[in-house]
């Protein structure tokens, strides 16, 4: 036998409420404008570990960033020196070929 749902539905009742409603929501207490003002303040303010911790961590950043710099200064230094010698050995055997003719 078919039961219409919605007919099944209104049969049970009205349905019992969850949780909250909107006029609850609404109605709920709010901080006035100089609490807010407040919390805005103290948000700013911060801790003062947590901004100790994060000028140590900018100073060990700088410092390995600096570290690293000079190391691939000085690879690109090696590099550029290694390929002066290989040109010129590219250069000697193509005059050395040229005169072999």
């Amino acid at each position: 036998a078919y039961i219409n749902p919605i007919a099944a539905a209104r049969a049970r009742g009205p349905v019992q409420n969850s949780g909250p409603t909107i006029q609850d929501y609404l109605s709920r207490p709010r901080p006035t404008w100089e609490e807010l003002k407040e919390q805005l303040e103290k948000k700013k303010k911060g801790s003062r570990a947590l901004a100790d911790f994060e000028d140590k961590m900018n100073e060990r950043w700088r410092k390995e960033l600096a570290k690293n710099r000079e190391k691939r200064l000085g690879d690109k230094e090696r590099d550029k020196r290694s390929m002066d010698r290989e040109d010129k050995k590219d250069k000697k055997e193509v005059c050395d070929q040229v005169f072999e003719w």
